[in-house]
């Protein structure tokens, strides 16, 4: 098995970006699957170019992009990704879409392709905070999200993708009071057990995950 893990570059003003920095960090090969590593720009329709070329490169059987979303406390695991750009801040590019589609005639909505149930049962089982997500936002983590979903949908239908978000680590709160952070030791063990359970599990498992609000 072939996984492909993306990570972003630094957006937003912050100098490091912890997606990108877990990804490097990651084992070459986990529960016996070959882990291959990407950083996407941070960009409006460029991001999702990227990984497309790689897709043609390597055929990899799942997808797994990873996001910085600072303010979360755990690792979520995104469980839909919507067509809508509505960027409240600018791309690395300068771009901020405002209430645009990702894709122009794609459906509303994709669901993560990953058993993100077992997912999560994993990452806390080795002793890390992680939650299923229900909005991946509307910036460029929601837009690749979207955009590998609807890659797989029309091209690659054997291949499975999903997404999930990470905390910011300490050294980016060091000024942002009671900003919570996860170091990246603990971000890359819980990503190491993401991947695990989505080679060991080529279906979900049926368990709460849901939020009353």
């Amino acid at each position: 098995m072939k996984i492909l893990v993306t990570g972003f570059d630094p957006f937003g003003g912050e100098n490091i970006n912890p997606s990108i920095e877990a990804v490097k960090k990651l084992p070459e090969n986990i529960a016996g699957a070959e882990i291959i590593k990407l950083e996407v720009p941070t960009v409006i329709g460029k991001s999702i170019e990227k990984i497309k070329e790689k897709l043609e490169e390597v055929h990899p059987d799942v997808v797994l992009s990873i996001g910085q979303a600072g303010g979360r406390t755990d690792i979520g695991v995104e469980r839909i990704g919507i067509n809508c750009d509505d960027c409240k801040i600018k791309d690395n590019e300068g771009n901020q879409p405002i209430d645009e589609k990702i894709i122009t005639d794609g459906p509303a909505a994709y669901f993560s392709t990953l058993p993100i149930k077992a997912i999560v049962k994993n990452i806390k089982a080795g002793g890390v905070p992680a939650s299923v997500s229900n909005t991946a936002g509307t910036f460029i983590c929601n837009h690749v999200l979207y955009g590998v979903l609807h890659l797989q949908a029309s091209k690659y239908k054997e291949m499975r993708a999903g997404f999930i978000h990470i905390p910011f680590l300490p050294e980016q709160v060091v000024e942002k009071k009671n900003m919570p952070s996860m170091t990246i030791e603990t971000i890359v063990k819980g990503l190491t057990l993401a991947i695990e359970a989505i080679v060991n599990n080529d279906t979900d498992i049926k368990i709460t995950g849901g939020t009353t609000h």
